[in-house]
């Protein structure tokens, strides 16, 4: 499902994480420092395999549940409180959103009520974010609000930073948005 620049990039990465002494995914950042220069206490290891899958599962039912809800003012705030701040939202149709307020205030205006969306059985990949978090990749669908058909198809990059027990989304890409049936 790569189109030909994203099929460039990752063989470049792939290249240049082969070129090296380790793989660029082993690499640890160094963790800031606390204000009297100790070092910041360690972060719990993320989950591997299913249970990484599990969570950010979890995680993403979380952040649509309250998508598909957002005609209850409640719903619409645990929607924005998903997102960090200073999100950084890319939508192949919509440009670009910059802040968690612009976030909910395009999902409130184009969003509830207008329609749901489904995540595609089985697309759904996560990858940890050593030190940081973990990238969410997958496939959605937008059907009507009402358990209707769907008629929108689409693609998604979700990158989610942990704090501590809490988890954001700090940017997003949504992408390759067809009608139902096109390219599929």
């Amino acid at each position: 499902m790569l189109g030909i620049a994203g099929k460039a990039a990752l063989a470049a990465t792939l290249m240049c994480a082969a070129a090296a002494s380790q793989p660029v995914w082993a690499e640890t950042p160094a963790k800031p420092a606390g204000a009297d220069g100790a070092s910041a206490p360690a972060e719990a290891a993320l989950p591997e395999g299913a249970a990484l899958d599990e969570l950010v599962a979890g995680l993403d039912a979380q952040l649509f549940d309250s998508f598909n809800r957002c005609t209850d003012p409640a719903q619409l705030e645990r929607h924005g409180a998903l997102f960090d701040e200073k999100i950084e939202f890319y939508h192949d149709l919509g440009g670009v959103t910059w802040t968690r307020e612009a976030m909910v205030d395009s999902v409130r205006r184009n969003v509830c009520g207008k329609f749901r969306r489904e995540l595609v059985a089985g697309s759904l990949r996560a990858y940890p974010i050593p030190g940081f978090g973990v990238m969410e990749i997958g496939e959605h669908r937008f059907c009507k609000p009402d358990g209707g058909a769907c008629h929108g198809h689409g693609e998604f990059v979700m990158v989610w930073r942990r704090d501590g027990e809490r988890w954001r989304v700090t940017r997003a890409l949504s992408y390759a948005h067809r009608a139902v049936g096109e390219q599929e």
